[in-house]
């Protein structure tokens, strides 16, 4: 199932909120992120950019080839207060007889850290009639994303530093690129991908993150932890044959705008309370 229902789309939609919210004016604070300008990767047009009140279109966009499916909103309210906002949208699609199964989920900070998604994840499902080749989905996520930084155990890896695609020295070729798919990554990438103080490889901190609720306190540890500012990768599975593709897992993470929104997020919600238990209360005197 995806993700136990992204654990039960994040705890999100069924949090209750204090029926005395009050009126409150956010002043958004644009939070710092992995990507920017010409380098700012996407799932289907989703990318950490993208605001939470603005994603609904994408989404609607790309179900528009799924009728009958439409994407799910998680909202919550800033605080105590009266202003509401998403803090995720997903869709998915069992598999059934006719269709292998689809989703897609982007979680967002809260107005504070301008409501940005800070991961994306689409899983897509290949029809056994209709299964790409392997080298074929190589070429188009080249195409895509470029040249990736690694590519092993079923994935390619996209990490981003500095302002750009991280690199081990290790070129590929189409045939080579195959070849190490199929193969477990090379353990001196994964050394490569470590730093001299020994922050941890973006390659354990996919999988870490992957298992974890994908709230901004959960993430925000190994976003730390990790030697890298951002990711992106895609997963792929092996399909009917060895050469062919059953399905295919996107994850885009923005480990710096994580660290960043959840300070900015931290603060806000800290000074909302403060002011709301310093509001003074207003009414009428009593009759005497």
């Amino acid at each position: 199932m995806f993700r136990s229902g992204l654990m039960a789309f994040l705890a999100l939609s069924s949090i209750a909120v204090s029926a005395t919210g009050w009126a409150y004016e956010i002043k958004p604070k644009a939070p710092e992120s992995a990507f920017s300008g010409k380098l700012q990767p996407d799932i289907v047009g989703l990318s950490s950019a993208t605001e939470g009140s603005k994603a609904a279109p994408i989404f609607e966009a790309y179900l528009k080839d799924l009728p009958g499916v439409k994407p799910e909103t998680a909202q919550q309210k800033f605080g105590g207060t009266n202003v509401t906002y998403v803090t995720a949208m997903k869709f998915t699609l069992l598999p059934t007889s006719s269709h292998p199964g689809e989703s897609m989920v982007a979680v967002f900070s809260s107005p504070a850290s301008a409501n940005r998604a800070y991961y994306v994840s689409r899983i897509l499902g290949f029809s056994s009639d209709k299964q790409p080749s392997k080298a074929e989905m190589i070429e188009r996520v080249t195409a895509k994303y470029g040249a990736p930084t690694a590519i092993g155990d079923g994935r390619m890896y996209y990490f981003y530093k500095a302002g750009k695609v991280m690199s081990v020295k290790q070129k590929y070729t189409p045939a080579t690129a195959l070849e190490a798919l199929n193969a477990p990554i090379n353990p001196k990438i994964a050394v490569a991908l470590n730093d001299a103080n020994g922050r941890g490889s973006c390659v354990a901190e996919l999988k870490r993150v992957q298992v974890l609720e994908k709230t901004l306190d959960k993430l925000v540890t190994e976003a730390k932890a990790a030697n890298c500012d951002g990711l992106v990768t895609v997963e792929i599975s092996q399909g009917i044959t060895a050469d062919r593709v059953s399905k295919a897992e996107f994850t885009l993470i923005d480990f710096k705008q994580i660290i960043s929104a959840a300070k900015i997020d931290a603060d806000a919600f800290a000074a909302e309370k403060n002011e709301a238990l310093n509001k003074t209360p207003l009414g009428n005197a009593p009759k005497l």
